[in-house]
């Protein structure tokens, strides 16, 4: 009696009508009153403010907290969802979607050279940074140590894979994995998005579970080609250790890390490449397609046939988006083009082969 005496006292009332509300309702099944109004306003407030004194990004991620509060298919949810919409567009166009590169590029900017390449040199743009934030003190990446789940899963791993391949390519391919993982987690920070920190199960890699979803199919694939395009910068990093150094366990490393991330850019399921190719028209996947295809005739990567046959799939009988996306295009087709003679040259240059 007691027990349910506290949880009547607990439970949450109708500010309009006084009815008693579950726990998940989002607006009052009696009045239809929102059941969040007062917090909704306020975050409308401070999403404004921060609009107003030039804060975007803090803008973005209180109109998206507000969007999981308004029930889905009202017309506040629409409304919100084309604020949260046209901030995200303009953290693309200005270049917000790498802060860590901001305070740079207000001494410098960005090269006219680049800049005249247009999704080009923005892909070249943002590796350059990514490549940056590994080499520096790469703050963010030790974001996610911090997590006990994060850090005693990574030993887990680690263990796994220590009595199959040894020690050396254990951590390696372990730490390729975690920097392929916070490349997601610092996409979705940079939009305005919640989540946890990465998880790993042996065998499978790893996972970051979403806590806010992307509004658009250019948000999915901005959060899905994050993780490659950090993998991809932390599998260079071991290649030029590999080289340097003639360890052959960095080359090992290097390659496994390079077909990792080239094999999440199957268009398949959950994977990355699946995310990627949701923002891309149909005649944007047939060039995907070519590429993939150049990419296999000159490397002799049979992954890049997989990934292929699956893109052919998704380019003749699945739905594509009406407007396509440039950019998700160019970093897909540099992705497949990088990993593929990234995967090459660490095996022929370092003349180490992946245990995987």
């Amino acid at each position: 009696m007691a027990e349910a005496l506290a949880v009547s006292l607990l439970a949450q009332r109708c500010e309009g009508c006084g009815s008693e509300l579950a726990p998940r309702l989002l607006t009052c099944p009696s009045c239809r009153k929102l059941v969040h109004g007062k917090r909704l306003t306020q975050l409308a407030a401070d999403a404004q403010a921060a609009s107003e004194r030039g804060a975007p990004l803090e803008a973005l991620a209180l109109w998206r907290e507000a969007l999981d509060l308004l029930p889905p298919g009202s017309a506040q949810h629409a409304q919100v969802t084309a604020r949260v919409t046209a901030l995200s567009q303009q953290a693309d166009a200005q270049g917000l979607a790498v802060p860590l590169a901001e305070a740079e590029r207000k001494r410098s900017g960005m090269p006219k050279v680049l800049a005249s390449m247009g999704a080009v040199g923005l892909m070249l743009w943002k590796f350059k940074f990514v490549l940056a934030l590994l080499l520096g003190k790469g703050k963010l990446l030790l974001l996610g140590l911090t997590q006990a789940s994060t850090l005693f899963s990574m030993l887990f791993a680690v263990s796994v894979y220590w009595t199959m391949w040894g020690w050396s390519f254990a951590l390696g391919l372990v730490a390729c994995i975690y920097v392929h993982e916070m490349g997601h987690v610092a996409s979705l920070r940079r939009l305005g998005m919640k989540a946890d920190a990465p998880m790993f199960i042996p065998g499978l890699g790893a996972f970051v579970r979403l806590k806010q979803v992307p509004v658009d199919e250019r948000e999915d694939a901005r959060v899905g080609l994050a993780g490659p395009i950090w993998g991809s910068a932390a599998a260079v990093v071991v290649v030029v250790a590999a080289v340097l150094t003639g360890w052959k366990a960095l080359g090992a490393i290097a390659h496994a890390a390079a077909w990792l991330n080239l094999f999440n850019l199957v268009p398949l399921w959950q994977l990355d490449g699946s995310r990627g190719f949701r923002a891309l028209a149909r005649k944007q996947r047939w060039l995907a397609v070519a590429v993939l295809g150049a990419t296999w005739f000159a490397t002799g990567e049979n992954l890049l046939l997989l990934i292929g046959g699956v893109a052919v799939f998704r380019a003749l009988l699945t739905p594509a988006s009406e407007k396509g996306d440039l950019r998700t295009l160019v970093e897909y087709s540099a992705l497949v083009v990088g990993l593929g003679a990234l995967g090459w040259a660490a095996q022929h240059w370092t003349g180490a082969t992946a245990a995987l």
